[in-house]
């Protein structure tokens, strides 16, 4: 029998909606996606984009995607580990995501994008809950986790996504999901 901690989402409504608050900015002024996003070749001078990048996203379905794979792994995940773990596993994963990036992408290429948290988010669910049936956009039945998590980044190779960000949040997802399953530190 699985037992969930009663919570409130408003922490996941929270990033939703700052997410979509720096989206609206970067479509009224284009160059806040340089200011805020993350270019190995200046992250010495712009030290706070190794997490407002996660923030800025470039376009309507790029944002949508995270935001709805936020929403929906977020809010499993938050009721197995509780809040400050939620935040950890997010917040980590998408900064040892761009530290992946900085040092395995090119130079002068920008990362945008909350993907390396929500990998995270993933990573964590997959090592907790790897069974559990998802849908993914383009397969209308539903898949264990552990298949959609490979699926999804087997994709991130596509020429223009930054699969590193993506592989060192999956990384950190993966570690932060083995740890709690041993700790037994949700209830599942």
């Amino acid at each position: 029998m699985r037992s969930y901690r009663t919570v409130n989402l408003n922490v996941i409504w929270f990033l939703i909606i700052v997410n979509i608050l720096v989206f609206i900015v970067t479509l009224v002024m284009s160059e806040a996606v340089f200011f805020l996003g993350l270019q190995p070749a200046s992250f010495l001078h712009r030290p706070w984009t190794i997490v407002t990048n996660l923030f800025v996203h470039g376009g309507f379905g790029h944002i949508l995607c995270n935001m709805l794979s936020l929403y929906f792994l977020g809010s499993f995940l938050l009721r197995l580990i509780g809040e400050k773990k939620f935040l950890m596993v997010y917040f980590l994963g998408g900064i040892v995501g761009n530290i992946f990036f900085i040092f395995l992408a090119h130079p002068f290429h920008i990362a945008i994008g909350a993907s390396g948290a929500v990998f995270a988010l993933g990573g964590a669910l997959a090592i907790m809950a790897p069974k559990l049936p998802v849908f993914m956009f383009f397969i209308p039945v539903p898949v264990p986790l552990w298949i959609a998590i490979i699926v999804f980044l087997l994709i991130s190779f596509i020429p223009g996504i930054a699969w590193q960000a993506h592989l060192g949040g999956l990384f950190l997802g993966l570690i932060a999901g083995y740890r709690f399953k041993k700790k037994r530190a949700y209830f599942y």
